[in-house]
């Protein structure tokens, strides 16, 4: 669209050119006693396109996408609607329109001489409300509101950034920060205070005319004395969590070593209950087996002396006489029972 403005300011430009020419040819054929009548015509014309195409390009203001007029009629001293993007008609001169771009834009105050709109150190310095000095570094982002540009144009126009943005920002800041103490400020309430900090900054400037999109803190510096105080802190929960982390280990460890003696403690309680349990069946058995057979005690006794005995000693006092006759028939189990007419009496007796 601003190619239309550029060719009504051409073909107007174009209207004073045909002026001077036809100028220029009434002169000369004047000196030359001809007539004048084709220089004058010409330059007449051209004063008419001059002065026609001039009045139409001023009365049409071409509006770009990111961009609101605000008019101004000086007949009445009242500002009128603003024209958004496109092309309007305005009545040339006495109506007079001014532009301002609604598109994003952002305010930076920093430390760093590179990063902020102001040269130097422009950080927001303030004051927690234990008295601890921050400095703040932070960005707003915001626009025009396009509704509201008359207002803009009429408390501010071109002074809103260094006169309205910039000290609206840094008060809020200094406000919104006195309400926390540090320690909320390095870690539990920062996102609570920036929060505060843009809805502030929302409120105030919504009634200024601009819309705030966003509001960034970039960074924040402590003092050096909290700093080197955060720094023992910091050091000191990283000692009390190696030790909670040793302490845990020691436990897991002793826990480990307990169960692994509970576990060799039952084993061997299992092994002795199989053991006594094997001794019991087995001793179940041999009950069963002399109560079938009650030679078996002489039998088992007979069988495991020594092959080359031809003496042996008995007691006088014994219940049994072993038959020896029957015990040794192809170890046939004979009846074993107490004699009176035992073969040895006394307290002892002797054969070969």
């Amino acid at each position: 669209m601003g190619s239309i403005s550029a060719l009504l300011g051409i073909v107007a430009l174009a209207g004073w050119a045909l002026l001077v020419v036809g100028i220029g040819l009434a002169v000369s054929a004047a000196s030359q006693g001809r007539s004048t009548r084709g220089g004058v015509t010409i330059a007449i014309f051209g004063v008419v396109v001059g002065l026609l195409f001039s009045v139409i390009s001023q009365g049409i203001i071409v509006v770009e996408p990111q961009q609101v007029a605000v008019v101004f009629d000086q007949l009445s001293g009242q500002l009128l609607t603003p024209r958004g993007p496109g092309v309007h008609i305005i009545i040339p001169v006495i109506q007079v329109p001014t532009l301002y771009s609604v598109a994003q834009r952002e305010y930076t105050m920093s430390g760093r001489a590179s990063e902020g709109a102001m040269l130097g150190d422009d950080a927001v310095v303030a004051r927690t409300s234990d008295g601890q000095e921050v400095r703040i570094d932070a960005t707003i982002i915001y626009s025009i509101d396009a509704a509201q540009a008359n207002l803009v144009h009429q408390r501010w126009q071109d002074r809103f950034e260094n006169s309205l943005i910039r000290p609206t920002v840094r008060g809020a800041v200094r406000d919104e920060v006195a309400r926390y103490g540090v320690e909320e400020v390095y870690s539990t309430e920062r996102a609570n205070m920036r929060d505060g900090i843009e809805e502030v900054i929302a409120n105030r400037l919504a009634q200024e005319g601009f819309i705030v999109t966003d509001f960034v803190i970039r960074d924040i510096q402590f003092s050096e004395d909290y700093a080197r105080s955060i720094e023992q802190k910091q050091i000191a929960e990283q000692d009390r969590l190696r030790a909670e982390q040793e302490a845990e280990r020691l436990r897991i460890q002793a826990a480990g070593e307990r169960d692994a003696a509970i576990e060799r403690a039952n084993g061997e309680a299992q092994a002795i209950e199989i053991r006594a349990q094997a001794e019991a069946n087995a001793l179940a058995l041999i009950n069963a087996q002399i109560s079938q057979n009650p030679q078996l005690i002489q039998w088992r006794y007979v069988e495991n002396l020594a092959d080359n005995i031809q003496l042996m000693l008995l007691p006088s006092n014994s219940p049994f006489v072993f038959d020896f006759q029957s015990l040794m028939e192809g170890g046939a189990i004979g009846s074993a029972a107490p004699s009176e007419n035992s073969t040895t009496e006394g307290e002892g007796a002797s054969g070969q």
